[in-house]
């Protein structure tokens, strides 16, 4: 009897150590459910949260860190006129249905990406591309009309990854990539699913499977990862219960930073905001911390430019835009702006709608009327985005690398700086990084001094996970899951 009880604990320790080492599966909670999964036909972030480096690769990738790696071409060449690349592919690269990935593959996905008729929702990124061809298997010489030293940066666009003309057509339901998860079940309205590519080119990632959980409402997500369906929420929605996770060793909360350089958004061009000084008075009229803590629960970077804090080339101009009532005031008289009255349009974001009413107060203690206007996202777009019929509003500027929308005058915010301007003209012609670090600061510094929108915050990408799991981004250079570098540890 004694014996029989010793085998079976003996047998039981068995068991639990072999399930304790095979945990190699994981669920991701997602707050919204992609409409397809062809990241080269959809605007939507979504679909890169499931397929980005999971189940597609371009030629280039982002790194956790924001950097630009090699992905499936393992290295390139840059002319001397800064107009033709040669990218030099990984040898034996085969797509999940088990043909080739080589050069031509590399032709087709440009040409299709670019071709008139294209759905992708970035053309730009491919609009200088003169023409492209496959020297050999294993060499795609990509030529373009002018240079463009952001070049390999678009490569690493979920928009830019490498497609084969065999699967394209079927690529919103099925999609069939290069990467180290080969997709295998979409459940409507539930969760997508993939298995391990045995016969990935690269690295064998951890995991043996992955399912993607999309559930929308808050309190269900908080649910969800109490009870343990779902191992790992990147882009929790529900940041006022997060302090419960971080009380709770059982869980790990994952802050980090996004591309969302949040703003309040002034119209350059209406009444009074066309005086820099009037701009000037209205940024030092805000105070940062109380909009973070405020409006998104203490998280969020101050920012006192359009850039982000995690960048190298971040310059933190904070500084230049205290948060200072005096001098804010004593602007607005010498501006000869005794009664200023401006209207604020917010869209639906918790950070725009929370956020508008302490700016709002902020700027009524300095003297300025605010009147508040809330807007649906289609009316913000067409009233504000397009119409440009406001004084100010609040937005997030997702986007990577997003600083020379302040090249262009007709722009929502309308600044029309013809120093600006050649600015950017130079940074598109240089490729050394360098000498690119040097031009973003310039162009940091020229925003800044110019006051040309109030900046506020980089919007924060707070996760929580399993404490066992590691690998998880804590920043989001691109809008992506990557589980490629995801694992269990006990």
């Amino acid at each position: 009897m004694f014996h029989h009880l010793k085998m079976t604990a003996a047998a039981l320790a068995l068991t639990a150590g072999t399930a304790l080492a095979a945990q190699d599966t994981i669920t991701i909670g997602m707050v919204l459910e992609p409409p397809n999964l062809d990241p080269t036909g959809g605007a939507a972030a979504a679909i890169d949260e499931v397929v980005y480096a999971n189940i597609y690769e371009g030629l280039t990738r982002f790194g956790p860190d924001g950097s630009i790696n090699p992905a499936l071409a393992k290295s390139w060449d840059v002319s001397a006129d800064g107009l033709t690349y040669t990218f030099h592919l990984h040898s034996g690269v085969k797509f999940h249905d088990g043909t080739d990935m080589n050069a031509d593959d590399v032709v087709f996905s440009l040409n299709r990406a670019r071709a008139e008729d294209s759905t992708n929702a970035q053309k730009a990124l491919f609009k200088g591309i003169e023409n492209v061809v496959a020297a050999d298997a294993t060499t795609a010489i990509v030529t373009l009309s002018a240079p463009n030293g952001s070049f390999v940066f678009n490569m690493a666009w979920g928009d830019a990854v490498i497609v084969g003309e065999e699967s394209i057509a079927n690529a919103a339901t099925h999609p069939v990539g290069t990467g180290p998860f080969i997709f295998s079940k979409w459940v409507k309205g539930d969760n997508v699913q993939m298995t391990r590519n045995d016969a990935y080119w690269g690295d064998a990632p951890a995991l043996a499977s992955a399912t993607f959980k999309f559930i929308s409402d808050p309190n269900a997500a908080f649910a969800a990862m109490m009870a343990g369906d779902v191992d790992a929420f990147p882009n929790f929605p529900a940041p006022e219960t997060l302090s419960q996770f971080k009380a709770n060793p059982q869980f790990s909360v994952i802050v980090g930073s996004t591309e969302g350089e949040t703003i309040l958004s002034m119209n350059n061009k209406s009444g009074a905001l066309s005086n820099p000084k009037v701009r000037k008075a209205i940024s030092h009229a805000i105070n940062r911390k109380d909009i973070i803590d405020g409006a998104m629960n203490g998280y969020g970077t101050p920012i006192g430019t359009h850039f982000p804090p995690h960048n190298p080339a971040y310059l933190d101009l904070t500084g230049q835009s205290n948060f200072d009532v005096e001098l804010s005031k004593k602007l607005l008289a010498e501006a000869g702006q005794s009664d200023l009255s401006l209207r604020l349009m917010l869209p639906p974001p918790t950070y725009a709608r929370r956020g508008g009413e302490i700016i709002a107060a902020q700027l009524r203690a300095v003297g300025i009327t605010v009147e508040i206007s809330n807007l649906e996202w289609a009316q913000w777009i067409e009233q504000v985005f397009k119409g440009k019929d406001f004084d100010l509003t609040i937005v997030s500027h997702t986007e990577p690398a997003d600083i020379n929308i302040y090249a262009r005058p007709d722009y929502y915010f309308q600044y029309d700086s013809t120093a600006f301007q050649e600015l950017m003209e130079k940074l598109n012609t240089t490729t050394d990084a360098d000498a690119r670090m040097a031009i973003f600061g310039q162009a940091q510094q020229m925003i800044a001094d110019d006051y040309v929108n109030g900046f506020l915050f980089q919007l924060a990408k707070t996760g929580v996970a399993n404490a066992k799991i590691k690998g998880l981004w804590e920043n989001a250079p691109t809008q992506a899951n990557d589980l490629t570098g995801v694992r269990w540890v006990d």
